[in-house]
């Protein structure tokens, strides 16, 4: 009788970036069908990431909207699509490998609107993935306004004084956990310019958190020693 072989299990093979992509936006709640959307692609080509290695030219696209969904928490799809068409080409390799240059995710609309928000551990580590928000923001010469929470009484301020923007209750969020949420800068006050911001943000050795600090208390509006535990930034283009 002769000696029984033994058969090797065929190692599955390893998802290219595209489809490696797709999946952690599929865990984020998105369906194919809303990733076709987002990159304006047939549903079809989607599956094809993952069954004929397809899908190199839009790595740069699904990076940034991973990115947008993961840091900015920005949900909406068509908010989303508009983020990801500048950085979709037709440009591919036979071989499905991604390109060697890779955009930067900015988390900045064509219509100059952004939003990054980080909480406790990235405040610890100086809020560096608001940086790129607020950098290109300067570039674009956009205004930007920001909200930040810390304990009620890190604020020199009550709640709801003019003295401190933006003045009015509406405002501000208090919390159940002793902390408030108060916002500086808005669309209809103007909000702040960004290359200001920016400046600020590189003589803090690009310490996002140091340099909102820093503003408010220069300003008069919170204690040297009060502590930012959540911020969030947004931009906009002025009219």
């Amino acid at each position: 009788m002769p000696p029984r072989t033994r058969r090797h299990a065929t190692p599955q093979r390893q998802l290219n970036e595209a489809a490696q992509l797709t999946d952690q936006l599929q865990a984020a709640g998105y369906t194919k069908r809303d990733i076709a959307h987002i990159i304006n692609r047939d549903p079809s080509l989607v599956s094809q990431f993952y069954t004929k290695n397809k899908g190199a030219a839009f790595v740069p696209a699904l990076t940034h909207v991973l990115t947008a969904v993961q840091a900015a928490g920005i949900t909406d799809t068509t908010e989303l699509a508009a983020l990801a068409a500048p950085h979709i080409t037709r440009r591919t390799t036979t071989s499905g490998t991604r390109a060697r240059v890779r955009t930067k995710a900015v988390l900045i609309t064509p219509t100059g609107t952004g939003t990054g928000r980080v909480a406790a551990q990235a405040i610890a580590s100086g809020s560096a993935r608001l940086r790129p928000l607020i950098a290109e923001a300067a570039r674009q010469n956009l205004r930007l306004a920001f909200t930040v929470r810390l304990a009620k009484t890190g604020y020199l301020h009550a709640s709801g004084s003019r003295t401190d923007s933006p003045g009015i209750r509406r405002d501000v969020i208090q919390r159940a956990d002793h902390t408030e949420e108060r916002s500086y800068g808005s669309a209809t006050t103007g909000g702040f310019h960004a290359t200001d911001f920016a400046r600020r943000v590189d003589t803090a050795g690009g310490d996002v958190t140091a340099a909102v600090h820093q503003w408010l208390v220069e300003t008069g509006r919170i204690h040297p020693g009060a502590h930012i535990t959540h911020l969030e930034v947004r931009t906009w283009r002025p009219h």
